[in-house]
């Protein structure tokens, strides 16, 4: 009989459960998104996502429940993140996962947000992936790690600012795109030429760092299409096609430093696996580069599938790492906020 795990992710904005078996079959997987409630801000207003999800996060829950046909007396365990992300959505995961546990008597499991999001992609590989390097990009983490196994993960570097799914948003604002900023990026970059303008790549020359910065990226977008100073952006009146020339110009440069940092990590480790999670692995460019390079590159590249992308507590399916090792948490688990970099 299959081992079943109730899993439940509140890292950010996004209010999720599922339940899957340590065959890594998935019974359910519920999201509760909270676009809606953040576009007018062009990002995530941590007090409103928290808010969102105490008011989720037990309908989340049940119907999760109900679509894997099972009860909270079929469970074996239950798993929540509640390591790296902003604290108040932390919270309402955590006390949600400790409450259920409490009156069941189910084990609790720690995932850490970030182990998951490259766990996403030893599911979709359907075999071991490890040690690998792991890519993690998304709005609020650009990352590069050694991973030694699904639960051990060194950092290598990451972003110095903004992370690139942040860049995409605000990019995407200046351009009255709408949010979140990186389908809307991708979508206008179709009708666009990368080789318009010629923006920076943060950090390429310094080859002994993998390291990644976005912040004069975005910069030298605002002063391309407005000018030095800060004039209202809204009263721009920029053609559809320079909205696309300057979508796809930035889209390049933030994937040419993605890939090339991700190529220097790989040599500098002498690894043969990238793996790449997090929201902005589904954007197409940046899987068709990965692609190129790794049929050139010889080595093995593994993404999430995109549904795997995003947020999601599918990918929490890494708690079974830890159930086999005899790992979990007492009641007094506490949250890990902020951008950890473990």
């Amino acid at each position: 009989m299959s081992v079943k795990l109730l899993t439940i992710e509140t890292t950010c904005d996004e209010t999720a459960a599922a339940v899957v078996t340590d065959k890594l079959e998935v019974l359910s997987s519920v999201v509760a998104s909270q676009d809606e409630l953040h576009r007018r801000f062009a990002g995530v207003v941590p007090e409103i996502a928290a808010r969102a999800h105490v008011q989720r996060i037990l309908p989340t829950i049940d119907e999760a429940l109900r679509r894997a046909n099972v009860v909270l007396a079929d469970l074996d365990a239950i798993a929540v993140a509640n390591t790296p992300g902003l604290a108040g959505s932390l919270l309402v995961g955590l006390m949600a996962a400790k409450t259920l546990c409490a009156a069941t008597g189910k084990p609790l499991v720690a995932i850490n947000h970030l182990h998951a999001h490259i766990y996403a992609c030893r599911m979709a590989a359907g075999r071991e992936v490890f040690p690998c390097i792991g890519l993690i990009v998304s709005g609020g983490h650009t990352s590069l790690y050694r991973c030694g196994n699904p639960t051990e993960f060194e950092y290598l570097g990451g972003t110095i600012d903004d992370a690139a799914g942040e860049a995409f948003d605000k990019v995407a604002a200046m351009l009255g795109l709408s949010y979140p900023g990186g389908p809307a990026i991708s979508a206008a970059a179709e009708h666009g030429n990368p080789r318009a303008y010629t923006f920076p790549r943060g950090l390429a020359a310094e080859r002994d760092r993998l390291d990644f910065s976005f912040s004069g990226l975005k910069t030298a977008v605002r002063y391309t299409i407005a000018g030095p100073g800060k004039p209202d952006l809204a009263a721009l009146n920029l053609s559809p096609q320079d909205v696309a020339d300057v979508a796809a110009s930035f889209q390049e440069a933030v994937v040419d430093s993605l890939v090339m940092k991700s190529l220097l990590a790989l040599e500098q480790t002498k690894l043969k696996t990238l793996c790449v999670g997090g929201g902005v692995a589904s954007n197409r460019l940046l899987r068709q580069r990965l692609l190129e390079e790794s049929l050139a590159g010889n080595f093995e590249l593994h993404i999430a599938p995109t549904h795997l992308c995003t947020d999601n507590a599918v990918m929490g399916a890494v708690a079974f790492e830890r159930l086999r090792a005899g790992k979990t948490e007492e009641l007094d688990l506490d949250i890990l906020p902020g951008l950890v970099r473990h």
